[in-house]
Protein backbone atom coordinates (compact mmCIF):
# COMPACT_ATOMS: atom_id res chain seq x y z
CA UNK A 1 0.00 0.00 0.00
CA UNK A 2 1.51 3.37 -1.00
CA UNK A 3 2.02 5.79 2.23
CA UNK A 4 -0.54 8.08 1.96
CA UNK A 5 1.50 11.22 3.12
CA UNK A 6 4.40 10.83 0.45
CA UNK A 7 1.64 10.39 -2.42
CA UNK A 8 0.23 13.86 -1.34
CA UNK A 9 2.23 16.11 -2.86
CA UNK A 10 -0.44 19.23 -2.55
CA UNK A 11 1.73 22.20 -0.88
CA UNK A 12 1.47 22.39 2.74
CA UNK A 13 2.32 25.87 4.37
CA UNK A 14 2.57 26.12 7.92
CA UNK A 15 0.36 28.94 9.42
CA UNK A 16 -1.56 29.12 6.14
CA UNK A 17 1.66 31.52 5.37
CA UNK A 18 0.66 32.89 1.89
CA UNK A 19 -2.34 31.01 1.46
CA UNK A 20 -4.98 32.75 -0.36
CA UNK A 21 -7.80 31.89 1.84
CA UNK A 22 -10.44 34.53 0.33
CA UNK A 23 -11.42 37.95 -1.39
CA UNK A 24 -12.14 41.07 0.41
CA UNK A 25 -13.29 44.58 -0.55
CA UNK A 26 -12.46 45.73 2.74
CA UNK A 27 -9.26 46.67 3.35
CA UNK A 28 -5.72 46.14 1.46
CA UNK A 29 -2.48 45.22 3.65
CA UNK A 30 0.35 45.83 1.24
CA UNK A 31 3.46 44.78 3.31
CA UNK A 32 6.08 45.56 0.53
CA UNK A 33 5.01 48.93 -0.03
CA UNK A 34 4.16 49.94 4.07
CA UNK A 35 0.73 50.89 2.74
CA UNK A 36 -3.40 50.00 4.68
CA UNK A 37 -5.60 51.56 2.61
CA UNK A 38 -9.60 51.31 4.04
CA UNK A 39 -11.61 50.51 0.88
CA UNK A 40 -9.35 52.71 -1.10
CA UNK A 41 -8.62 55.45 1.05
CA UNK A 42 -5.03 55.69 3.26
CA UNK A 43 -5.05 55.24 6.86
CA UNK A 44 -3.01 58.55 7.12
CA UNK A 45 -5.72 60.36 5.57
CA UNK A 46 -8.54 58.44 7.45
CA UNK A 47 -6.96 59.45 10.27
CA UNK A 48 -6.39 62.97 10.01
CA UNK A 49 -9.83 63.91 8.48
CA UNK A 50 -12.11 61.25 9.84
CA UNK A 51 -13.43 59.65 12.60
CA UNK A 52 -14.20 56.20 14.02
CA UNK A 53 -17.78 56.10 13.37
CA UNK A 54 -17.02 57.39 9.83
CA UNK A 55 -14.75 54.16 9.75
CA UNK A 56 -17.15 52.01 10.99
CA UNK A 57 -19.96 52.76 8.58
CA UNK A 58 -16.96 52.43 6.13
CA UNK A 59 -15.85 49.24 6.86
CA UNK A 60 -19.79 48.13 6.95
CA UNK A 61 -21.60 49.91 4.09
CA UNK A 62 -18.20 50.97 1.79
CA UNK A 63 -19.27 54.60 1.92
CA UNK A 64 -17.78 57.49 3.51
CA UNK A 65 -20.53 59.06 5.61
CA UNK A 66 -20.54 62.70 6.53
CA UNK A 67 -19.85 62.85 10.75
CA UNK A 68 -22.76 60.24 12.60
CA UNK A 69 -23.24 60.09 16.28
CA UNK A 70 -22.14 56.80 17.73
CA UNK A 71 -23.48 56.99 21.10
CA UNK A 72 -22.36 53.99 23.19
CA UNK A 73 -25.20 51.10 24.15
CA UNK A 74 -26.30 50.84 27.92
CA UNK A 75 -24.94 47.99 30.01
CA UNK A 76 -27.72 45.65 30.08
CA UNK A 77 -28.48 43.53 33.88
CA UNK A 78 -27.97 40.20 32.86
CA UNK A 79 -23.94 41.19 31.56
CA UNK A 80 -23.65 43.46 35.00
CA UNK A 81 -24.70 40.77 36.65
CA UNK A 82 -22.07 38.41 35.11
CA UNK A 83 -19.34 40.41 35.60
CA UNK A 84 -20.02 40.67 39.26
CA UNK A 85 -19.11 37.58 39.18
CA UNK A 86 -16.29 37.02 38.09
CA UNK A 87 -13.44 36.15 39.95
CA UNK A 88 -11.18 38.55 41.18
CA UNK A 89 -8.08 39.12 38.84
CA UNK A 90 -9.92 38.32 35.52
CA UNK A 91 -7.82 38.99 32.91
CA UNK A 92 -10.20 42.15 30.87
CA UNK A 93 -10.06 39.78 27.54
CA UNK A 94 -11.77 36.85 29.50
CA UNK A 95 -14.33 39.33 31.08
CA UNK A 96 -14.76 41.37 27.76
CA UNK A 97 -15.58 37.78 26.09
CA UNK A 98 -18.07 36.87 28.80
CA UNK A 99 -20.31 40.07 28.30
CA UNK A 100 -20.12 39.25 24.75
CA UNK A 101 -21.65 36.08 25.42
CA UNK A 102 -24.29 37.08 27.84
CA UNK A 103 -24.96 40.05 25.46
CA UNK A 104 -25.13 37.72 22.87
CA UNK A 105 -27.67 35.44 24.33
CA UNK A 106 -29.70 38.20 25.78
CA UNK A 107 -30.21 39.26 22.39
CA UNK A 108 -30.60 36.01 20.70
CA UNK A 109 -28.73 37.33 17.68
CA UNK A 110 -30.24 35.56 14.55
CA UNK A 111 -28.01 34.37 11.41
CA UNK A 112 -27.26 35.95 9.10
CA UNK A 113 -25.02 38.85 10.38
CA UNK A 114 -26.11 42.43 9.79
CA UNK A 115 -24.57 46.05 9.76
CA UNK A 116 -27.65 46.81 12.59
CA UNK A 117 -25.81 43.81 14.76
CA UNK A 118 -22.83 44.97 13.87
CA UNK A 119 -23.92 48.91 15.07
CA UNK A 120 -25.11 46.79 18.26
CA UNK A 121 -22.24 45.00 19.33
CA UNK A 122 -19.67 48.07 18.75
CA UNK A 123 -21.79 50.16 20.65
CA UNK A 124 -21.81 47.97 23.26
CA UNK A 125 -18.26 46.51 23.91
CA UNK A 126 -17.04 49.35 25.21
CA UNK A 127 -19.63 50.18 27.96
CA UNK A 128 -18.92 46.36 29.14
CA UNK A 129 -15.57 46.95 29.35
CA UNK A 130 -15.61 50.61 31.35
CA UNK A 131 -18.16 48.15 33.85
CA UNK A 132 -15.52 45.84 34.25
CA UNK A 133 -12.57 47.96 34.94
CA UNK A 134 -14.91 49.87 37.49
CA UNK A 135 -15.84 46.67 39.26
CA UNK A 136 -12.93 45.23 39.71
CA UNK A 137 -12.25 48.22 41.33
CA UNK A 138 -15.15 47.89 44.08
CA UNK A 139 -16.72 51.42 41.78
CA UNK A 140 -20.38 51.14 39.99
CA UNK A 141 -20.19 51.05 36.52
CA UNK A 142 -20.94 54.48 34.95
CA UNK A 143 -24.20 54.64 32.43
CA UNK A 144 -23.52 56.51 28.79
CA UNK A 145 -23.61 60.43 29.23
CA UNK A 146 -26.00 61.33 25.87
CA UNK A 147 -24.25 64.13 25.10
CA UNK A 148 -20.58 62.30 24.03
CA UNK A 149 -21.35 60.72 20.24
CA UNK A 150 -18.25 58.91 19.81
CA UNK A 151 -17.28 56.03 21.53
CA UNK A 152 -13.44 56.48 22.04
CA UNK A 153 -14.50 59.06 24.07
CA UNK A 154 -17.75 57.24 25.90
CA UNK A 155 -15.12 54.86 26.73
CA UNK A 156 -13.03 57.47 28.87
CA UNK A 157 -15.84 58.74 30.20
CA UNK A 158 -17.17 55.75 31.78
CA UNK A 159 -13.91 54.10 32.92
CA UNK A 160 -13.13 57.51 35.38
CA UNK A 161 -16.60 59.51 35.42
CA UNK A 162 -14.43 62.48 33.89
CA UNK A 163 -15.35 63.82 30.42
CA UNK A 164 -11.62 63.48 28.87
CA UNK A 165 -9.94 66.39 27.25
CA UNK A 166 -10.79 66.74 23.50
CA UNK A 167 -6.73 65.85 23.22
CA UNK A 168 -7.26 62.36 24.95
CA UNK A 169 -10.24 61.93 23.28
CA UNK A 170 -8.84 62.56 19.51
CA UNK A 171 -5.88 60.73 20.32
CA UNK A 172 -7.70 57.37 21.79
CA UNK A 173 -10.79 57.67 18.51
CA UNK A 174 -7.28 57.82 16.34
CA UNK A 175 -6.50 54.55 17.91
CA UNK A 176 -9.75 53.17 16.93
CA UNK A 177 -9.71 53.97 13.44
CA UNK A 178 -5.50 52.53 12.46
CA UNK A 179 -6.76 49.39 14.91
CA UNK A 180 -10.31 48.98 13.00
CA UNK A 181 -9.16 46.54 10.39
CA UNK A 182 -6.25 44.28 9.27
CA UNK A 183 -7.17 41.69 6.90
CA UNK A 184 -7.53 38.28 7.70
CA UNK A 185 -5.42 38.62 11.13
CA UNK A 186 -5.71 35.20 13.24
CA UNK A 187 -8.84 36.97 15.32
CA UNK A 188 -11.03 37.92 12.02
CA UNK A 189 -10.27 34.78 10.62
CA UNK A 190 -11.32 32.94 13.25
CA UNK A 191 -14.35 34.86 13.32
CA UNK A 192 -14.71 33.90 9.73
CA UNK A 193 -14.05 29.95 10.24
CA UNK A 194 -17.37 30.60 13.27
CA UNK A 195 -19.67 32.82 10.80
CA UNK A 196 -19.29 30.24 8.35
CA UNK A 197 -21.31 27.47 10.36
CA UNK A 198 -23.93 30.05 10.41
CA UNK A 199 -23.79 30.67 13.71
CA UNK A 200 -24.06 33.87 15.35
CA UNK A 201 -21.95 37.24 15.52
CA UNK A 202 -21.60 37.33 18.95
CA UNK A 203 -20.49 34.13 18.80
CA UNK A 204 -18.19 34.34 15.98
CA UNK A 205 -16.70 37.73 18.34
CA UNK A 206 -16.24 35.66 21.40
CA UNK A 207 -13.81 33.33 19.33
CA UNK A 208 -12.01 36.77 17.88
CA UNK A 209 -11.85 37.77 21.37
CA UNK A 210 -9.89 34.81 22.10
CA UNK A 211 -7.73 34.50 19.48
CA UNK A 212 -6.60 38.41 19.87
CA UNK A 213 -5.88 37.22 23.87
CA UNK A 214 -2.88 35.14 22.85
CA UNK A 215 0.15 37.40 23.15
CA UNK A 216 1.12 36.72 19.83
CA UNK A 217 -1.93 38.99 18.70
CA UNK A 218 -2.72 41.49 21.06
CA UNK A 219 -0.40 41.44 23.83
CA UNK A 220 2.34 43.67 22.56
CA UNK A 221 1.63 47.30 23.57
CA UNK A 222 1.75 46.54 27.05
CA UNK A 223 5.05 44.77 26.55
CA UNK A 224 6.46 47.55 25.05
CA UNK A 225 5.25 49.75 27.96
CA UNK A 226 7.08 47.62 30.17
CA UNK A 227 10.42 47.10 27.74
CA UNK A 228 10.85 51.07 28.29
CA UNK A 229 10.00 50.72 31.68
CA UNK A 230 12.85 48.49 32.11
CA UNK A 231 15.52 50.49 30.04
CA UNK A 232 14.42 53.56 32.38
CA UNK A 233 16.02 55.93 29.93
CA UNK A 234 17.16 56.56 26.43
CA UNK A 235 20.68 56.59 27.24
CA UNK A 236 20.46 52.76 28.47
CA UNK A 237 18.36 51.78 25.99
CA UNK A 238 21.23 50.58 23.26
CA UNK A 239 22.89 48.50 26.42
CA UNK A 240 19.20 46.93 26.90
CA UNK A 241 18.57 46.11 23.49
CA UNK A 242 21.85 43.92 22.67
CA UNK A 243 21.35 41.98 25.32
CA UNK A 244 17.89 41.23 24.14
CA UNK A 245 19.31 40.48 20.72
CA UNK A 246 22.85 39.07 21.79
CA UNK A 247 20.31 36.23 23.46
CA UNK A 248 17.76 36.01 21.02
CA UNK A 249 14.59 37.44 22.28
CA UNK A 250 12.06 39.33 20.83
CA UNK A 251 11.84 42.92 20.70
CA UNK A 252 8.43 44.23 21.34
CA UNK A 253 6.82 46.75 18.74
CA UNK A 254 9.55 46.01 15.65
CA UNK A 255 8.86 43.66 12.96
CA UNK A 256 5.56 42.34 11.31
CA UNK A 257 4.43 38.94 9.89
CA UNK A 258 3.08 41.16 6.59
CA UNK A 259 5.02 44.92 6.45
CA UNK A 260 8.43 45.00 5.33
CA UNK A 261 8.58 48.87 5.33
CA UNK A 262 7.57 50.89 8.01
CA UNK A 263 3.56 50.20 9.38
CA UNK A 264 1.39 53.19 8.67
CA UNK A 265 -0.59 52.78 11.47
CA UNK A 266 2.68 53.45 13.72
CA UNK A 267 3.28 56.45 11.27
CA UNK A 268 -0.18 58.00 11.99
CA UNK A 269 -0.48 57.52 15.98
CA UNK A 270 2.96 59.30 16.13
CA UNK A 271 1.39 61.88 14.73
CA UNK A 272 -1.34 61.85 16.56
CA UNK A 273 1.10 60.69 20.00
CA UNK A 274 3.13 64.09 19.36
CA UNK A 275 0.04 66.30 19.46
CA UNK A 276 -0.95 65.03 22.81
CA UNK A 277 1.08 67.23 25.05
CA UNK A 278 0.50 64.57 28.17
CA UNK A 279 3.37 62.40 27.86
CA UNK A 280 6.23 64.77 26.56
CA UNK A 281 9.02 63.51 28.32
CA UNK A 282 7.98 59.91 27.78
CA UNK A 283 7.20 60.13 24.27
CA UNK A 284 10.77 61.84 23.79
CA UNK A 285 12.23 58.71 25.49
CA UNK A 286 9.96 56.16 22.96
CA UNK A 287 11.39 58.46 19.60
CA UNK A 288 14.63 57.83 21.11
CA UNK A 289 14.54 54.19 21.75
CA UNK A 290 13.01 53.68 17.95
CA UNK A 291 16.06 55.17 16.20
CA UNK A 292 18.55 52.91 17.96
CA UNK A 293 16.60 49.79 18.04
CA UNK A 294 15.86 50.10 14.23
CA UNK A 295 19.68 50.99 14.19
CA UNK A 296 20.70 48.04 15.91
CA UNK A 297 18.45 45.70 14.12
CA UNK A 298 19.51 46.13 11.20
CA UNK A 299 23.12 45.64 12.68
CA UNK A 300 22.28 42.37 14.35
CA UNK A 301 19.62 41.17 11.33
CA UNK A 302 20.94 43.21 8.09
CA UNK A 303 18.94 40.16 5.97
CA UNK A 304 15.35 40.91 7.52
CA UNK A 305 13.22 43.90 6.99
CA UNK A 306 12.50 44.67 10.75
CA UNK A 307 10.90 48.03 11.12
CA UNK A 308 8.28 49.84 13.30
CA UNK A 309 4.99 48.41 14.00
CA UNK A 310 1.71 49.64 15.40
CA UNK A 311 2.32 48.43 18.68
CA UNK A 312 5.19 50.81 19.50
CA UNK A 313 3.17 54.04 19.40
CA UNK A 314 -0.11 52.28 20.34
CA UNK A 315 1.75 52.10 23.68
CA UNK A 316 2.62 56.16 23.89
CA UNK A 317 -1.44 56.91 22.85
CA UNK A 318 -2.87 54.67 25.39
CA UNK A 319 -0.63 55.47 28.14
CA UNK A 320 -1.48 58.96 27.19
CA UNK A 321 -4.63 58.64 27.64
CA UNK A 322 -4.55 57.25 31.19
CA UNK A 323 -5.42 53.43 30.19
CA UNK A 324 -3.54 50.78 32.56
CA UNK A 325 -1.67 48.38 30.78
CA UNK A 326 -3.72 45.29 31.28
CA UNK A 327 -6.69 46.84 29.41
CA UNK A 328 -4.48 47.51 25.98
CA UNK A 329 -5.68 44.42 24.58
CA UNK A 330 -9.16 44.58 25.42
CA UNK A 331 -9.04 48.42 24.14
CA UNK A 332 -7.44 47.00 20.98
CA UNK A 333 -10.44 44.64 20.62
CA UNK A 334 -13.09 47.19 21.17
CA UNK A 335 -11.54 48.82 17.71
CA UNK A 336 -11.65 45.35 16.31
CA UNK A 337 -15.05 44.90 16.37
CA UNK A 338 -15.71 47.12 13.13
CA UNK A 339 -13.48 44.96 11.19
CA UNK A 340 -14.43 41.53 12.58
CA UNK A 341 -17.65 42.23 12.07
CA UNK A 342 -17.32 43.77 8.45
CA UNK A 343 -15.70 40.83 7.37
CA UNK A 344 -18.42 38.17 8.52
CA UNK A 345 -20.74 40.61 6.77
CA UNK A 346 -19.33 40.69 3.52
CA UNK A 347 -18.46 36.45 3.85
CA UNK A 348 -22.52 36.15 3.15
CA UNK A 349 -21.62 36.93 -0.56
CA UNK A 350 -19.01 33.56 -0.39
CA UNK A 351 -21.74 31.30 2.22
CA UNK A 352 -19.37 28.30 2.32
CA UNK A 353 -17.89 26.45 5.22
CA UNK A 354 -14.84 26.84 5.82
CA UNK A 355 -13.05 23.45 5.73
CA UNK A 356 -9.30 23.15 5.17
CA UNK A 357 -7.89 20.15 4.42
CA UNK A 358 -5.04 18.35 6.46
CA UNK A 359 -2.13 16.10 5.38
CA UNK A 360 -2.03 12.60 7.38
CA UNK A 361 1.25 11.67 8.90
CA UNK A 362 0.91 8.58 11.08
CA UNK A 363 1.03 5.33 10.75
CA UNK A 364 -0.86 3.16 7.96
CA UNK A 365 -3.23 1.29 7.67
CA UNK A 366 -2.76 -1.78 10.68
CA UNK A 367 -4.06 -4.56 12.48
CA UNK A 368 -4.38 -4.29 16.47
CA UNK A 369 -1.84 -6.12 18.80
CA UNK A 370 -2.92 -9.70 20.14
CA UNK A 371 -3.63 -9.19 23.71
Amino acid sequence: MPDAAVADARTYSPGLAGVLAGETDIALVDGELGRLLYRGYPIIQVVQHGTFSQVCELLWTGDWKPRIPQPPAPLTAPVEAALRQLPAGTNAMDALRTAVSVWGADGRLAWPPTVEQARAVTAFAPTALAAFARIRQGLDPIDPDPSIEGLAEAFLHQLTGTRPTAADARALDAYFMVAAEHGFNASTFAALVIIATHSDLASAICGAIGALKGPWHGGAPAEVIDQLHQMGSADKAEAWIRDKLDHHERLMGFGHRVYRAYDPRAAALRTVAEQMGTNAAWLDMAVQVEDIALRLLKEYHPERALQTNVEFYTAAVLQGVGLPPDLFPATFALARHAGWTAHCIEYLKTDKLIRPDVRYTGPQERDLPAV
